[in-house]
């Protein structure tokens, strides 16, 4: 049997705390291994337990959930952990800034439980919560801020069939949708994520997008 993804639960407010601790718990392929109510205890917590997922939220005392997904999962971590903001905040900043400090999905505590518990089992298998579309979204109305006045497409290690697929998934294209564009199979787009995450040291798709703008290679 598969060992249970491992969950830390962050939430300065009680009653939100236990309640998603309860949901997550009742499922037979999670664990809720820790609960705590601010940001540094998230980090001190992690750093304990080491939980496969952080559940994050973002104002809370002490630390704010962004600070904590920096130190927990931003760039130069030794062994980053994966971060799930979850908030009441239905901002672009809030999530723009979440995610560059390393979370791999954003959702909003109103949404259903059946989401949140998908929202942790995409997170925990090294997929990016946010559709696409979404992603091209939020990334693009921030690429200005994003993007290096000195970075270039030039330096990218990425072979040049590697590089249309990555300009693709930075556009917002599904894996269906770049097979159809490149007139290649699902399989092979997925080979080539792997290999463009795995070269570029990114965990996931949304960093890929990021890494995108930062270069250059999108308008």
């Amino acid at each position: 049997m598969t060992a249970p993804v491992r969950v830390l639960v962050c939430d300065d407010q009680a009653l939100i705390r236990t309640g998603f601790a309860t949901i997550i718990g009742a499922q037979p392929d999670l664990e809720v291994v820790g609960e705590c109510g601010d940001g540094r205890a998230a980090v001190e917590l992690a750093g304990r337990l080491h939980p496969d997922v952080v559940v994050m939220d973002v104002r809370m005392p002490v630390l704010d959930g962004i600070e904590a997904t920096r130190l927990l999962a931003g760039a130069g971590v030794a062994s980053p952990v994966k971060v799930l903001v979850v908030t009441t905040f239905n901002l672009d900043e809030y999530v723009y800034e979440a995610l560059r400090a390393g979370a791999s999905g954003f959702l909003l505590k109103d949404a259903p439980p059946a989401q949140l518990l998908q929202g942790i089992r995409t997170v925990a298998s090294g997929a990016a919560l946010l559709a696409p579309e979404v992603t091209r979204q939020l990334v693009g109305r921030y690429a200005a801020r994003i993007r290096p006045q000195d970075s270039g497409p030039d330096d990218v290690p990425l072979t040049p069939r590697e590089l249309e697929v990555l300009r693709l998934i930075a556009d917002g294209r599904s894996n269906s949708e770049i097979a159809a564009t490149l007139v290649i199979s699902q399989e092979t787009v997925k080979t080539y994520v792997s290999r463009i995450l795995t070269k570029l040291d990114l965990r996931d798709r949304v960093q890929a997008v990021v890494y995108a703008y930062r270069r250059g290679l999108v308008a």
